[in-house]
């Protein structure tokens, strides 16, 4: 029996990875994402076509004459790869249901469509930094489908499927529509249909992780066996980087708001994957690498474009060269001035569609991996709100601080997160920041939940800041002591949020240099970071004579302590 999710849960460790929050479409738009995918669109006219039957050879392959017929069928029939794309989309259709074949040998085709048994590999315990420039492959080996290499490894099943350009020559069965093609003419909710893609998709990933069958039938020694040591090709290794791959896109549209409608460059998506993080110039070997890998994605992700998962624009085929017998993208020539964007783009462009990020998230749910995704606070209490957002990407967080508050009433919505804002424990400075820019979404009908902190030494600044920014008249003067308390509050909360950066940097340097004497003041801060803030004043300062006051300053406010 298949591992299920639930048992694969219970061996994970406790702090599993947790991958930023994504937007989602609906279910009702990802539905029919799926029933316009190319593939799925192309297995549900042969599906039809195939009523009342079709006759089929032992492993449900169409008879060559039909064969040439489904291709007719799919207006393929001047397409030189037309039988080749029509043998793909009659497999999806008896992958996921859509056609039933009766008399053949039932065996077969029953070994080609089943998952195998198989542990799951353990996830790694937390993520790496991720930078946007250059993701690593954090997520190779977490997401189904990279079971344990071997005859039981599911890309290795698919390399035994039927290759696409072949057919039977003899019946032993017939084919007929399937019980399933009817959620997808009609009668299927979105969530059924969605589960159906799914499914379709988990096969074609296996086969996109699948060497060539040809690659294979060389391997086939005079006894009849496969040689597996002699193919170079490992089935884990290769699911588990198509899976590093996908992973990378989802993090890139999640992190990076600018990605959320471009495409990645393959070279760069490439490099992700095979050039180590510390290496500031790809030695020769390591560009090699990365030249397979990018022929190998372009095969793979030609092969996954018409699932709907991507958007992709293949490698020019004028780039690929001949080398030691095998195809290699040409290196592009080296430039000191500005990329053309047309020539990056002949190296090939992907990126994930909607419907793809639904997918990946899906897998990484099945496979432990906590994948949040945005609207899923919407019922949230203030406190988890605000606990929350300081790790969702900008675009992210402000969409799930507008769906929090639709349907509260903004004065009661205010005084929640005012309320939730308040403490001494180290969270609390990065809880106001988010507070005070949470309440940038509110209007003027939240006033009277901000003039009743006025007073209040933790919120009075930040709401005389919000009134200010309102533009509303009668804002009283802060007192002296709220002013560097919220001054030490703000630096602790961005120490918080993002350590040592240029920005903090800049805001050291203009509280500083803006005003006498400040760090005689800002030592005698009653808050619980005085001493944090006045030593990172002192490391970030760039004068050093400023360094040097901010740390004697830290050290009175240490002994004080």
């Amino acid at each position: 029996m298949a591992t299920t999710p639930e048992e694969m849960t219970q061996h994970m460790p406790e702090d599993r990875p947790t991958m930023p929050p994504v937007m989602l479409h609906t279910e009702a738009e990802l539905a029919r994402d799926a029933l316009s995918a190319p593939l799925f669109v192309r297995a549900v006219r042969l599906a039809r076509w195939a009523d009342p039957h079709k006759p089929v050879g032992a492993g449900g392959e169409l008879l060559a004459d039909d064969l040439r017929a489904a291709a007719k069928e799919l207006d393929l029939d001047d397409d030189e790869d037309g039988p080749g794309y029509a043998a793909e989309a009659w497999q999806l259709a008896l992958d996921i249901g859509l056609v039933e074949v009766d008399g053949a040998d039932d065996g077969v085709v029953d070994e080609l469509a089943d998952r195998p048994d198989g542990e799951r590999p353990d996830l790694p315990d937390e993520l790496p930094n991720a930078r946007p420039d250059t993701l690593p492959g954090a997520l190779a080996g977490a997401l189904p489908g990279a079971e344990t290499a071997g005859e039981g490894s599911p890309a290795f099943a698919s390399a035994l499927r039927v290759a696409p350009d072949s057919a039977a020559s003899e019946p032993t069965g017939t084919a007929h529509p399937g019980a399933e093609l009817a959620l997808f003419t009609g009668s299927g909710s979105p969530q059924e249909v969605l589960d159906l893609w799914l499914a379709g998709l988990e096969t074609v990933l296996a086969d996109a992780a699948a060497p060539d069958l040809a690659d294979l039938v060389d391997q086939l020694g005079d006894s009849g066996e496969l040689d597996l040591s002699a193919l170079d090709w490992n089935p884990e290794e290769e699911a588990d980087f198509l899976d590093g791959v996908l992973g990378n896109l989802y993090l890139l549209s999640a992190l990076d708001e600018e990605m959320l409608d471009r495409a990645v460059p393959l070279p760069a998506l490439a490099a992700s994957m095979i050039v180590p993080d510390d290496m500031d110039e790809p030695t020769d070997a390591v560009l090699e690498e990365v030249s397979d890998a990018m022929m190998r994605l372009d095969e793979q992700f030609r092969m996954l474009a018409p699932t709907g998962i991507v958007e992709y624009q293949p490698v020019d085929e004028e780039l690929i060269e001949e080398v030691d017998g095998e195809g290699r993208v040409a290196e592009p020539e080296r430039s000191t001035g500005d990329v053309d964007e047309e020539d990056v783009a002949r190296y090939g462009m992907v990126k994930l569609t909607p419907l793809g990020v639904f997918a990946v998230r899906s897998r990484m749910l099945e496979a432990g991996v906590e994948a949040p995704v945005v609207g899923e606070l919407a019922e949230a209490d203030a406190e988890t709100l605000l606990a929350a957002l300081p790790h969702f990407p900008d675009i992210a967080a402000r969409a799930e601080a507008e769906q929090w508050l639709a349907g509260r009433q903004p004065a009661d919505a205010a005084r929640a997160l005012l309320a939730a804002a308040r403490g001494d424990d180290a969270e609390a400075p990065l809880r106001r920041l988010t507070c005070q820019q949470t309440l940038t979404l509110f209007g003027a009908q939240a006033e009277p939940a901000l003039r009743e902190v006025l007073d209040d030494r933790q919120l009075g600044g930040l709401a005389r800041v919000w009134l200010a920014e309102q533009g509303v008249g009668e804002v009283p003067e802060p007192p002296e002591d709220m002013v560097f308390w919220l001054t030490v509050d703000t630096i602790a909360a961005q120490l918080a949020a993002g350590g040592d950066s240029e920005e903090l940097r800049d805001l050291v340097r203009g509280l500083a240099d803006g005003s006498g004497g400040f760090f005689d003041t800002m030592w005698r801060v009653e808050h619980p970071a005085t001493v944090e803030v006045l030593e990172a004043m002192g490391r970030l300062h760039p004068d050093k004579k400023a360094a040097k006051e901010a740390r004697k300053a830290a050290f009175k406010a240490r002994s004080r302590a």
